[in-house]
């Protein structure tokens, strides 16, 4: 075979390769193999005999002793910027405490609002910071974060300022996601209507001129935003020509995920009540699923999502954190690969896929990031283990050996 390697600058010898480019049946492995950078980009990817006329002296060589390869993981949808903690109010629910008395003591999403506004740039990357570099040690190269904990103009760029800022200080893709329709702020009580205005007209319109969102999300469930509040934001959003994602289906089923079709959606989130045609819905708009086993697992709820029908027609599955203050305080793409298996029945082909090729889809990054393939951003995680399912089977021992971002050795 003629390999052409005069623009290679790094080899990665004597590994194993799941390259996660057949997601709907295996994890593409590649046995005995090797792969090569150029210019931030995999160059190559094959057997290690193929690269026999190579003259490896002549290249900076990694020598994976037969270690795994993975893309860099994702973590699609995340809130890791906000101020305050809700660890008083998860005390007093443990204590027997309810809904509406954690409220009145100033609990529940009004805290975090309260704390985010009155945060600082600094404090938000200061708070923000442990929690990207918890994900970013357990191999995750690219993340979403949300605004969405300002609920007013300068709060919302606030937060997305320091999630674009995050790049300067981890290397981590960041996609950023206007969230301005998460919530009602305690200023608008009984004014929904007036609220949404505001996001579409005056917060949106400020986003977009300091080019701040990747992505715009809405809440759409009986206690955030209705079915035409959200389809209000949605169009929005398609005149500024930015996606959109949803948060829906998560505590009752109010069409979110199919109005979200209706305007082409990267994804819809939560979806434990999404039903048949709303999937279907789903998949003539190549949306992908993404599944949030943190949130069910802290929220101790019962409802799963619809697996079985999502298979059925062919709907790809990301897996995320949901990292956030109130419903999945969890920093760990390992225990949501575990989750996964273990509470949503996933296979571990599905899972990693959740969180590689999927992930990236989930985010329109499918064409660059996920997938060990040729022309691929050189992302790659190096793992000590014996096999890929290794990554879903256990938590809490890190069995990450290297981190590649960009063609860069960072961890």
């Amino acid at each position: 075979m003629n390999i052409n390697s005069s623009q290679w600058q790094i080899v990665l010898i004597n590994v194993h390769l799941a390259t996660m480019t057949d997601a709907a049946n295996s994890y593409g492995e590649v046995n005995n193999g090797a792969i090569a950078i150029s210019n931030g980009k995999i160059a190559w990817l094959g057997a290690q005999s193929e690269l026999a006329d190579i003259d490896l002296t002549l290249l900076e060589v990694i020598d994976g002793e037969g270690q795994w390869l993975t893309p860099g993981l994702i973590d699609c949808h995340t809130h890791l910027v906000y101020g305050g903690s809700r660890a008083n109010e998860f005390e007093m629910r443990l204590q027997g405490k309810g809904y509406e008395e954690i409220a009145k003591a100033g609990g529940g999403i009004v805290s975090t609002v309260t704390a985010t506004r009155a945060a600082t740039h600094e404090q938000l990357i200061e708070s923000a910071l442990p929690r990207l570099q918890a994900l970013h040690q357990q191999g995750v190269t690219t993340v979403e974060i949300k605004s969405g904990y300002g609920l007013d103009t300068e709060t919302e760029i606030k937060m997305l300022e320091v999630a674009t800022n995050l790049e300067e200080h981890l290397p981590v893709t960041i996609k950023r996601t206007f969230l301005g329709a998460h919530a009602l702020p305690t200023e608008f009580a009984g004014k929904a209507d007036e609220y949404i205005s505001k996001v579409c007209n005056e917060m949106l319109p400020a986003v977009v001129e300091k080019g701040l969102a990747d992505a715009v999300d809405v809440f759409c469930e009986g206690i955030g935003f209705n079915i035409e509040q959200t389809e209000e934001v949605f169009y929005a959003a398609s005149q500024h020509s930015l996606p959109v994602k949803v948060h829906a289906e998560q505590l009752s089923n109010l069409g979110g995920s199919a109005l979200a079709a209706k305007y082409q959606a990267l994804s819809s989130d939560h979806i434990e009540f999404l039903d048949e045609n709303g999937i279907e819905k789903m998949k003539q708009a190549d949306m992908t699923a993404v599944l949030l086993p943190g949130a069910f697992y802290f929220l101790r709820e019962t409802q799963l999502p619809p697996i079985e029908l999502l298979r059925k027609h062919q709907v790809p599955m990301a897996i995320a954190t949901d990292a956030n203050p109130g419903t999945s305080p969890i920093h760990s793409i390992q225990l949501m690969l575990n989750m996964g298996c273990t509470l949503f029945k996933l296979t571990p082909v599905e899972a990693l896929a959740g969180v590689t090729c999927f992930g990236a889809k989930a985010l329109g990054l499918e064409k660059n990031k996920g997938q060990l393939a040729v022309g691929f951003d050189a992302d790659i995680a190096m793992w000590n283990i014996n096999q890929p399912a290794e990554l879903c089977y256990q938590f809490g021992v890190n069995p990450l050996v290297k981190l590649i971002k960009s063609g860069r050795v960072v961890l």
